[in-house]
C-alpha cells in the first residue's frame, strides 16, 4: 500500500496567540494534500478523474501535540481507508520523522457540479484509489499504534 506524501509550508500566519499552528489551520494542511493527491496524481494525462468535483461529508481530527513556527515543511502523509460506491475516505498524518501532530480523517464524495448532486466513483477513480487502500490502518488504528 503507497501512500501519498505531501510537503507542507507553514507559514507565520498559522500560528495562534499561543504561538502554534492553529487547530482551523490543521484543517487547510488537509485539504492540500488532499487537493493534491486527488487532482495533481489523478490517473492519466487528460484524464476527467476527480476533476468534476467533490465534497467534504465529515472531517475526524485528533490532535496529538502542538506544532510551532519553523521555516522547514510539515509532511502529511495521505491514504485511502475505504471505497464505497459514492464515497471514500482518506486517513492522514500530519507528522515529522518520529513525531505525529494530527491523525484525521475525512469522508469525500464525488460530486457532479452541473446536475448538482453527488455521483458513483468511476471505474478508473477506484483504480487509483486502490494503489492507496489500507482497509486496517484507519485513524482510530493509527490512535491505538
Amino acid at each position: 500500500m503507497a501512500r501519498h506524501i505531501y510537503s507542507c509550508p507553514l507559514r507565520w500566519s498559522d500560528m495562534d496567540a499561543f504561538g502554534h499552528v492553529n487547530n482551523v489551520v490543521f484543517l487547510r494542511y488537509l485539504e492540500e494534500a488532499r487537493i493534491d493527491f486527488m487532482f495533481r496524481l489523478a490517473p492519466g494525462n487528460g484524464s476527467p478523474s476527480f476533476s468534476g468535483g467533490s465534497v467534504v461529508a465529515r472531517h475526524e481530527i485528533d490532535y496529538v501535540r502542538p506544532l510551532v513556527h519553523r521555516h522547514e515543511p510539515v509532511t502529511v502523509e495521505s491514504w485511502v481507508t475505504k471505497i464505497g460506491a459514492a464515497s471514500l475516505t482518506i486517513a492522514y498524518e500530519i507528522k515529522d520523522p518520529g513525531q505525529v501532530y494530527v491523525r484525521a480523517s475525512t469522508v469525500v464524495v464525488p460530486y457532479d457540479l452541473a446536475a448538482g448532486r453527488p455521483r458513483r466513483i468511476t471505474a478508473e477513480e477506484k483504480s487509483f484509489l486502490r494503489k492507496y487502500l489500507d482497509e486496517g490502518r484507519g485513524v482510530k488504528d493509527a490512535l491505538a499504534a
